[in-house]
Formats: C-alpha cells, structure tokens, sequence
C-alpha cells in the first residue's frame, strides 16, 4: 500500500495551500466574531430594550438553526437580494455571524461576573462609564473568558470545513476533489485529518503562550483526559 500514499506526494503542495486558505478564513472570521460577540454582549446588557431585543433575537436565531444552512443563505440566499457575494467572503460572513452569536454569550457571562461592588467602587472614584469597562470590567472579563474563547476559535477552524458545500478549496474542499481523481479515500482523508488536527493544536499553544504573557497571573495550558483547557497558575510565595 506504500505506492498509494506515494500517489499522493504530487497533492503536496494542493493540500499547503488548502491549509493556508483554511487558516486565513478561520482567522477573518474570528475576527469578525469578536467585532459581532463583543457589540451583542453590550446590547444584551445596555438599559435600552431594543438593543437587548436585537442582541436577544440574534443570539437565539443563530445558535438554534444549522450553520450549513446559514452558509447556504449568505451564499446563495443574498445574490437573490442583489448582493452577489463570492465563496471566500461569504464563508468568512457566515462563519463570523455564527461563531459571534457563541461568543455574544460568553462575553456577557464574562462581563456579569464582574463583581457589582467594583463597579460601585470605581463609580465613586468618578470614573466614567468607559473608564470602568476598560480599566475594571474589560481586564476580568477577558480572564475569565480567554479559556471560551480559545475552544471557540478552534471550532471555528472544524468548522471551516462546511464551506467546502459552497465549492471553496479549503482543506475538507480540496481532500474531496483529490480524493475524486485519485481514489484513494483512507490515505486522502487520513492526510486531511492530520491537518486538521496539526491546525488546531498549533493555535492551541499560540492561544496559551498568548495567554501565560498577557494574564498575571498567567495562564498555563494542561491536558487531561485528552481534553485541552487553561488554568491559572497561582503566584509563588516569597
């Protein structure tokens, strides 16, 4: 079976380049879906009803209907309306609109966590409302979310590889159309695989060196039971 996996060294550089467009896109998209989690986590806790009706219609409307159908309308469903949108930026739209209504959740149970007292307490000092969510509320939050976040960001990456419905020769895309050419199903999707998995567990350890240098405490990566997660390593005693 040595020639068959032989057979596939010319896909090479097919499938580098498949993981670079799959690492772009989760990249744009997460991006976009902090934008859009961050602004939807504000409206779903601002005084004004009808921001907290928008943020609580799009959380609900996202979360409780398949992604793949909402790849479908982005790309299919907006040239309909006259918004003729190509594979890659309607992949980046609809991955991004998906994974920030998720991350519109975690940013405002990370935000509520905050104690209310120190908001009281940075009231008084006569800090302004901006000054409060970016010196006292902003720094907390993003601690006790960064470990959300992360696991959010790599499902983003699977989950790119839905976007090969649309025709777009990302990783899952581009395994299938070698796969038609050669045949050779266990070693084509073996490799796609491996990929994927090399993806995900190099922005893993970007996500905890990031995380170990911007938290002091840092955070520190550890593995159990083959399920990756942070933790705070306590300060030493002098």
């Amino acid at each position: 079976m040595s020639y068959q996996w032989l057979t596939l060294w010319g896909y090479v550089p097919e499938f580098i380049q498949a993981a670079w467009l799959t690492l772009q896109i989760t990249l744009l998209a997460f991006c976009l879906a902090l934008v859009l989690g961050l602004l939807s986590a504000l409206a779903s806790i601002s005084r004004v009803g009808a921001l907290r009706l928008v943020a609580h219609a799009y959380v609900e409307a996202i979360r409780n209907t398949p992604v793949l159908l909402q790849i479908f309308i982005v790309f299919f469903g907006l040239p309909s309306l006259g918004l003729n949108l190509g594979a890659y930026v309607a992949g980046v739209i609809a991955l991004g609109v998906n994974v920030g209504a998720y991350l519109s959740e975690v940013f405002r149970a990370g935000i509520q966590s905050v104690p209310r007292g120190q908001l009281e307490a940075a009231g008084i000092l006569g800090l302004s409302r901006a000054q409060v969510f970016r010196e006292v509320v902003l720094p907390q939050a993003a601690r006790a979310v960064y470990p959300a976040i992360v696991n959010n960001l790599i499902q983003l990456l699977l989950g790119t590889s839905l976007l090969s419905a649309i025709a777009l020769p990302e990783l899952t895309g581009t395994a299938t159309v070698i796969n038609s050419r050669t045949l050779l199903y266990l070693q084509t999707f073996t490799i796609t695989l491996i990929a994927y998995l090399v993806l995900s567990n190099c922005l893993s350890w970007i996500a905890a060196r990031i995380g170990a240098r911007v938290f002091h405490p840092p955070l520190v990566m550890k593995k159990r039971a083959r399920m990756t997660f942070f933790t705070a390593r306590a300060p030493r005693r002098s």
